[in-house]
């Protein structure tokens, strides 16, 4: 298949695309680039840092801790721990026992938090969506997980100057199919003879052997991602990781797609580990999930 061509098995179609790259220059001129700047280019405040790992290390912790805990857990001095709890105290982020001298979270956090109650999630995957996107010159996709062992693309994103392959918002596949699906498997913890049932009804247009398919699953529940290597859509490689709740069930897929030879072999790789660590941090935000996906 050309990537011009309607794709026949599920209705999907490609383009090729090119956008335009942040180049240094504007990287130089930020009222030129913007948020656009490499962030390799980009300063950050080492102050904010310490004070955003603090408080992610007490809302984790689940419990009440000390100054010289917190320092040793998060890795800081102990007096910039001491004047970083002093500063966020006194905002109420935290609260302060003073007679057991720990600290724990504030409900100052709640004037953050609930604006964010309302927001769809998929608003709030986006941005990580796009900073992928920037670091590893790929579509971007998100897929949302549904009841009907669907999984329907909801988001998605390419950054940078890139020869691409276009994807409809909307577009329905089935749950177990391509790098998604292989994750989705991986997940659900099918039987051989219930995985190898779901397997014969799906279509590709370069089908891999059940063995293969079923190998890639069981690696999936190992890495934590998966590849489609040209089977779901002749002539892209794709990686795939996915969001749980938790009770470790997916909930959302997160996809990078490129053009077969776009991208070097480690650079696949690097692009995998990153929607994996990036599905992590998600199932985690929104979801408490603790722990691998």
């Amino acid at each position: 298949m050309l990537p011009n061509d309607p794709h026949p098995l599920y209705g999907l179609t490609g383009k090729w695309r090119t956008e335009r790259a942040v180049t240094k220059a504007d990287a130089a001129n930020p009222e030129r680039a913007g948020e656009d700047a490499p962030r390799s280019l980009q300063k950050y405040v080492g102050a904010v840092e310490n004070a955003v790992s603090i408080l992610r290390f007490l809302t984790h912790h689940h419990a009440p801790a000390g100054v010289a805990y917190i320092a040793r857990e998060t890795g800081i001095h102990v007096s910039t721990t001491f004047n970083i709890l002093r500063t966020l105290a006194k905002e109420r982020l935290i609260a302060f026992n003073p007679a057991s001298k720990e600290y724990s979270p504030g409900l100052g956090l709640l004037e953050f938090s609930v604006p964010l109650l309302g927001v769809n999630q998929i608003d709030l995957v986006h941005p990580a969506l796009e900073e992928l996107s920037s670091a590893h010159r790929a579509l971007i996709g998100l897929w949302k997980v549904t009841p009907q062992n669907r999984i329907v693309l909801v988001d998605r994103v390419v950054e940078g100057k890139v020869v691409r392959v276009d994807m409809a918002l909307g577009a329905r596949l089935p749950a177990f199919v391509g790098a998604v699906g292989r994750c989705v498997a991986a997940t659900r913890k099918p039987s051989k003879s219930e995985l190898q049932r779901r397997f014969r009804a799906l279509r590709w247009q370069n089908p891999p052997s059940f063995e293969a398919y079923s190998a890639d699953v069981a690696q999936a529940r190992e890495t934590g991602f998966a590849f489609d290597r040209g089977n779901l859509f002749q002539g892209l490689d794709i990686a795939a990781a996915v969001i749980i709740d938790r009770e470790g069930q997916a909930r959302f897929g997160i996809s990078g797609i490129a053009v077969i030879g776009q991208i070097s072999e480690a650079e696949l790789q690097a692009l995998a580990h990153a929607l994996h660590d990036t599905a992590v941090r998600i199932s985690a935000n929104l979801y408490g999930a603790s722990g691998e996906v």
